[in-house]
């Protein structure tokens, strides 16, 4: 998109513009250069960060630079253009979508589901236009929303959703908060006029993980999968709570282009499919194209088809197969359509990661803060490598909206690490026999009567003493995740409750120890393990205490990023709702829980208790100092590594200061190679990121 020479200009022009004052600038024309010039190096960071991943200036520098560009725009606002950069995110609610024809229809594509049906279309294409070996392209099909962008005069004039492939709906303000999506594209260098062009809208697998966990620590049910969460983002109301879910889009073809004689130029000028890519991804669009391959013949489409499956995994979007089209453009007219979809382009999809089963059984857990949780018990079926027998019915309102019943057919899916969810209830293989659920009015643990909140959606057991509840918080302080007491697990912590040895978190550090061994399953060595793993965790990092608190909407995402912001555990009970507030990604609702836990005595007791049984509460001077050795340093890792889980791995990085990428990207520093390694290595060797194996990783924290 950049030529070296203009990379340099635009970089020089970014430093002597971060050097000026708004104060500075008191004439109109002399504002008017420098929006241009703001506008000209915010769209070229833009493409930096969120297409190529590799930025040149830091997020501080950055916010300066939009800064700057909004005081002057709010000076002079006869200035402001639709593609500036400050308008991507409207200020005002949408408060309907209108609908919107395409200029060229959005058909499905035919699916296949092995190598035999790849073949027989290329038969018929072969047949169709008398060749006989036919050129394809071959792209991952991205498994998100598709849409349709129109750009006139080199500007982006509307973003619209697919519905029925003939109308969509107009969703332009949202469209226009994806920064991977350019506002304004200099099309009029190719003589392109208007132009329709085909997208996906998507959401990273790292970015769906960590949404996902903050919903269920919010008490919200989780997205089913990234498709999902990036379909539902589309359709809010309020574009700046679309700007907060990090949507990305690729765009993947061109539909419709004409030039300024409205003559169409796909076939003509734009030859290829290959082609139309390619100038897209000159422009600053995120397309394919380093992803694509061009094939001579269907059976080095089949392998390249393979080769995808296998490495689907480590791909960082959501992918559901690889979509095969002819190249040559000049062939698709003659190919055809049928009244669903084109003859010159194909699907190949991927192992189903969804099955039907039957609802068996419903019961009802009830979690560590209270809440009453449906969990329905299925016929055990294999998704996606994995056997899954039960599956969250999140709440009540879930059963209602979906109207599921006991001995209900089911379409239950399991998308990359996310749980089982139920997709719908197959109402057509009903028999009659099928049962409501009925929702407890009393607690199934303790019998106290539920009760739902205003403005929530789970009942909840509010008996601070509910055995469930307990054992459920014991447990959880327990867990890998909060303090790794390793032989503590539930079935233990359940079983010393009803012996009276454990009734608050504090009493796991005052285990009667001599009972224990008198107790059927118990020995010497396996009460000496527990004790071992007891007397550890009371030097684990102070993030995994607060995780291990059950601070309402707090999980170790937020855990971790309170640990940044003090010394002490203890410290939290004197900040404020508005202090708290200040700490990026923590809002009012989280802000408000964490306040009250800790201006309730019996929470703070609790913490100044388990420090004088020997718990580490505060950061030591060594941590505090390891907590910058890997500062500013990104790790990915790939591969089985022999020292631990992959997951202790991001973790130790993370404790010593360090970011964990899911991808390889020009910003990573090290590549962590184990055993196996997936196709980040490749990817990393391309983009010339260090890699280093086991061993080094283990000297360099070693080192620190």
């Amino acid at each position: 998109m950049y030529t070296k020479e203009q990379e340099q200009e635009l970089i020089e022009k970014s430093k002597k513009l971060l050097k000026i004052s708004p104060d500075q600038i008191k004439d109109k024309e002399t504002a008017k250069k420098i929006i241009e010039e703001l506008r000209e190096v915010i769209k070229y960071h833009d493409w930096r960060y969120y297409v190529l991943s590799d930025p040149v200036i830091s997020d501080y520098e950055y916010d300066q630079l939009f800064k700057l560009l909004k005081e002057l725009e709010s000076r002079f606002p006869d200035l402001v253009t639709p593609d500036s950069p400050t308008q991507r995110v409207a200020s005002e609610l949408t408060k309907e979508f209108p609908q919107v024809k395409h200029l060229a229809p959005m058909l499905s594509l035919e699916n296949s589901y092995n190598e035999e049906d790849l073949r027989e279309f290329d038969r018929r294409v072969r047949e169709l236009t008398g060749l006989e070996i036919v050129e394809y392209s071959v792209e991952p099909k991205f498994d998100g929303a598709g849409i349709a962008l129109v750009y006139e005069n080199d500007v982006l004039v509307r973003g619209a959703t697919r519905g029925d492939g003939t109308v969509g709906e107009d969703i332009t303000p949202n469209i226009k908060t994806i920064k991977t999506i350019p506002l304004s594209a200099k099309f009029s260098k190719y003589g392109i006029k208007t132009v329709e062009i085909r997208g996906e809208v998507l959401m990273r697998k790292d970015v769906f993980k960590k949404i996902n966990e903050e919903r269920l620590e919010e008490g919200l049910p989780p997205f089913a999968n990234p498709r999902n969460a990036a379909a539902g983002s589309l359709r809010l109301q309020n574009p700046k709570e679309v700007a907060k879910r990090k949507l990305e889009a690729f765009v993947y073809q061109i539909t419709y282009a004409v030039d300024f004689q409205n003559q169409n130029l796909l076939g003509t000028k734009i030859k290829t499919h290959y082609e139309a890519i390619k100038m897209l991804h000159n422009l600053g669009f995120r397309t394919p194209l380093k992803e694509m391959k061009i094939c001579k013949g269907i059976e080095e489409v089949i392998e390249y088809c393979r080769e995808w499956e296998k490495k689907r995994d480590d791909y960082p979007y959501e992918i559901d197969g690889m979509v095969i089209k002819v190249n040559d453009l000049s062939l698709h007219e003659k190919l055809g359509f049928t009244s669903h979809h084109p003859r010159w382009a194909i699907a190949f999809k991927f192992k189903a990661r969804q099955a039907t089963t039957r609802i068996i059984d419903v019961v009802f857990q009830v979690g560590r803060t209270g809440a009453v949780t449906p969990v329905a018990k299925l016929e055990p079926v294999e998704i996606g490598g994995v056997i899954v027998s039960s599956v969250s019915l999140i709440n009540e309102e879930f059963i209602k909206e979906k109207d599921i019943r006991i001995g209900d057919l089911v379409l239950v899916e399991r998308a990359g690490d996310v749980i089982p969810y139920i997709v719908k209830v197959i109402k057509e293989a009903r028999t009659g026999k099928e049962k409501p659920i009925v929702f407890p009015k009393n607690c199934p643990s303790c019998g106290s009567p539920l009760v739902k909140p205003p403005g929530e959606a789970v009942w909840r057991c509010i008996n601070i003493n509910c055995p469930a509840q307990v054992v459920e918080r014991i447990a959880y302080f327990a867990s890998k995740d909060a303090m790794d007491i390793r032989g503590l697990g539930k079935s233990i912590v359940k079983r010393f409750y009803e012996l009276g040895f454990l009734r608050r978190i504090p009493d796991i550090y005052r285990l009667p120890y001599d009972k224990i061994k008198q107790l059927e399953g118990w020995g010497e060595k396996s009460v000496e393990n527990l004790r071992k793993s007891i007397e550890e965790s009371k030097n684990r990092p102070i993030h995994r205490l607060i995780t291990g608190l059950s601070i309402r909407y707090v999980g170790k995402v937020t855990a971790k990023k309170l640990a940044e912001y003090i010394n002490c555990v203890e410290e939290l009970k004197d900040w404020t709702v508005e202090e708290l507030e200040k700490i990026p990604d923590i809002g009012y609702v989280v802000a408000k829980s964490i306040y009250d836990f800790f201006h309730n005595e019996e929470n703070v007791k609790t913490i100044y208790e388990l420090k004088e049984l020997g718990v580490k509460t505060c950061k030591d001077k060594e941590e505090q100092k390891k907590s910058d050795i890997l500062k500013g340093k990104s790790f990915v890792f790939t591969g089985t590594l022999e020292c631990c889980s992959r997951e202790q791995a991001q973790e130790i990085v993370e404790e010593l200061g360090g970011r964990v990428s899911s991808s390889v990207s020009r910003k990573t520093d090290f590549l962590v190679v184990g055993e196996n390694p997936g196709s980040k290595l490749e990817k990393a060797k391309k983009l010339g990121v260090k890699v280093i194996n086991e061993e080094q990783f283990l000297k360099m924290i070693k080192q620190t």
